[in-house]
């Protein structure tokens, strides 16, 4: 079963929170306003929704690496 790893470029956030909205199972806004991600590895149950994510972000930082 295939996984990937998931984070977000903090530095380069710009806190819109269109990824929490669209895979609030993996993505969460934190008390500074940025996104994170609160599941790091996934599994293709959660890949097509945090793929989603990743394309919808308007500045690109989020990261989602296949290690298996």
């Amino acid at each position: 079963m295939a996984k990937w790893k998931v984070w977000v470029d903090r530095e380069m956030c710009i806190g819109c929170g269109v990824c929490a909205s669209i895979c609030p199972d993996v993505f969460e806004m934190d008390d500074e306003g940025k996104s994170y991600a609160k599941i790091e590895l996934i599994d293709e149950n959660l890949y097509d929704c945090a793929k989603e994510a990743a394309e919808s972000c308007p500045v690109s930082c989020i990261n989602i690496e296949q290690i298996e």
